[in-house]
């Protein structure tokens, strides 16, 4: 901790406010993250896989969508009716997956600001597991920030830098 601490640009926080801020300002900072990301990628990209069997980079964020629109559901936020079974792997094109992107982002920071502290503490199931809201929204953060690491070695190993780290 000491070492972080010395060796951190004082600028640092003043360049990711939302750092420990809690829950809210966690997930705008990773939802910024993801976007910023994807809009850097040249659209090319958007089909590269690290190795056959391995999931392209569309298909990362569009796992992120319906993993987002799906832990929601666990609360009863209904899935988009307009989002359909497939659709990770068949949206790939830069603009869509962008587009669903910023929409399953959206959903989950309002579902998460319509949430009373009680809300939080209410038992759901995710598939056979008992647990409630509050964790439910914990497992699309930290699933969120997962596929974020996996995306920025998708992106150094195909030329691209993430923006935050210019």
């Amino acid at each position: 901790m000491l070492w972080l601490l010395m060796n951190t640009s004082p600028s640092f926080a003043q360049e990711a406010p939302d750092l420990f801020q809690g829950y809210d300002g966690e997930w705008n900072h990773v939802s910024a993250q993801l976007i910023a990301l994807a809009e850097v990628t040249p659209p090319e990209k958007f089909t590269w896989r690290p190795a056959p069997g391995v999931r392209s980079t569309s298909e990362v964020y569009m796992h992120i969508v319906r993993a987002n629109f799906l832990m929601l559901d666990a609360i009863g936020i209904k899935m988009p009716t307009d989002f359909k079974d497939g659709m990770g792997t068949t949206v790939t094109s830069k603009a869509d997956v962008i587009r669903w992107l910023k929409r399953s982002l959206e959903a989950v920071k309002e579902a998460r600001a319509a949430e009373t502290s009680a809300d939080l503490q209410r038992k759901t199931k995710f598939f056979t597991t008992d647990t409630t809201v509050d964790n439910i929204f914990l497992r699309i953060i930290v699933h969120n920030n997962e596929h974020m690491g996996q995306l920025v070695a998708y992106a150094r190993m195909t030329g691209v830098v993430p923006p935050w780290s210019r």
